[in-house]
């Protein structure tokens, strides 16, 4: 599709959702059902057993889709009205993909505090937030402090989605290289919103040979460079590489995990990295090195972020399913627990894996159904 094709298409429906009704309305019974006088019992009801809000109303079963627009992927910075058709986009594949009823909301590039301030005024609407797009270290402090406001499950999906996924991946990649996957060396290169989420699942899922690498180098405990969470990762993983910048502490990692840029992994520097390496390539739209220059450079296992390539290490894999499972089991929190659980499940799904299948493909059959079922079961009314 050329971009005249594209606007076209979504100037023609003025974006790609809609609002559908659950009742009709078409007489005067309907209507005093629907609404007056019959809305008054609910009113009542509510004000009278506020927890009946969510069976009585669509707050119990909408989530807010949030973006503040400041961290869209491969876009940088566009602003809350630039980062809405992102949001939009997502709120359909919700929709779409589980049968989740989602709401795209634009904010304003505020504080941390105001963010978490009108999010909190306009909660009692929904079941549930989903942040999207929101530059990193802010985006840590509004998770931070939005899931301590309201008692509603509060997901950042660069964050919590990635590391799901990334897991998945590195589970069975870990298999497929014939390495176990707690002895993996791993360097995470581009330490933002996702790759500090992720690193966090990892060292949690007890891989503790963990490099973080951001755009000046390596991160450490002291180093002034870096916001606090990045620091106190480091502090957390504690593992001592010798090197200030990535060519200098690749030689020897059994795992790239890259959330950075394109093309800042080097043919040479996959030739240093241990035997059997595997290699997660995730910018977007261009990964850090081209998966075939990596393989031909002794690359053993090769994911992406796009669907050019075999692997493609996708957020849509986790969000329709896990906020489905969420609503259904009434689960308040996406924690480490819930993280892994979700991340195993994804990756059984691929009983045989193999170089070019180590993930589930975004729209092999069961992918939504497995993760629901996975929280489902596992965290039923917690």
């Amino acid at each position: 599709m050329n971009k005249e094709e594209i606007l076209g298409l979504h100037e023609k429906h003025i974006g790609v959702l809609g609002i559908a009704p659950q009742m009709a309305v078409k007489n005067r019974s309907d209507l005093s059902k629907a609404y007056t006088p019959g809305v008054a019992n609910l009113s009542k009801e509510i004000e009278q057993h506020p927890e009946m809000k969510k069976r009585l109303t669509l707050s119990g079963k909408l989530i807010a889709v949030v973006t503040d627009g400041s961290a869209v992927l491969g876009l940088g910075n566009i602003g809350p009205a630039g980062g809405l058709p992102v949001v939009e986009g997502k709120s359909l594949l919700y929709k779409d993909f589980s049968g989740v009823n989602a709401l795209p909301l634009a904010v304003e590039q505020v504080t941390a505090d105001e963010f978490v301030e009108t999010i909190k005024n306009i909660s009692k609407s929904f079941a549930g937030i989903h942040l999207e797009d929101i530059a990193a270290p802010k985006c840590f402090e509004i998770e931070e402090k939005l899931s301590k406001e309201i008692n509603i499950p509060v997901y950042h999906d660069d964050q919590e989605g990635t590391a799901i996924v990334v897991l998945a991946g590195l589970i069975n990649a870990a298999k497929v290289a014939d390495k176990p996957l707690t002895d993996l060396k791993v360097v995470v290169n581009g330490v933002g919103a996702a790759g500090l989420a992720t690193a966090a699942l990892l060292k949690n899922a007890g891989i503790n040979k963990i490099t973080l690498v951001d755009v000046k180098g390596v991160i450490r405990a002291d180093s002034a460079d870096y916001n606090e969470y990045q620091k106190k990762l480091a502090a957390e993983i504690n593992y001592d590489v010798k090197g200030k910048k990535l060519e200098n502490v690749i030689a020897g990692q059994d795992v790239f995990i890259g959330l950075s840029d394109a093309n800042v992994l080097s043919a040479a520097q996959v030739k240093k990295m241990a035997a059997g390496a595997i290699i997660f390539a995730l910018a977007n739209p261009v990964p850090e090195i081209d998966p075939q220059v990596a393989l031909d450079a002794g690359a053993e296992i090769v994911a992406t972020g796009s669907s050019q390539y075999p692997n493609q290490v996708n957020n849509i894999l986790v969000f329709p399913g896990l906020f489905k499972g969420l609503l259904h089991s009434g689960l308040k929190k996406v924690d480490f627990e819930v993280e892994k659980t979700v991340a195993k499940a994804l990756a059984e799904m691929v009983e045989n894996p193999t170089k070019e299948k180590i993930i589930p493909g975004v729209f092999d059959p069961g992918v939504v159904d497995t993760v629901t079922q996975a929280i489902t079961k596992s965290y039923q009314k917690k």
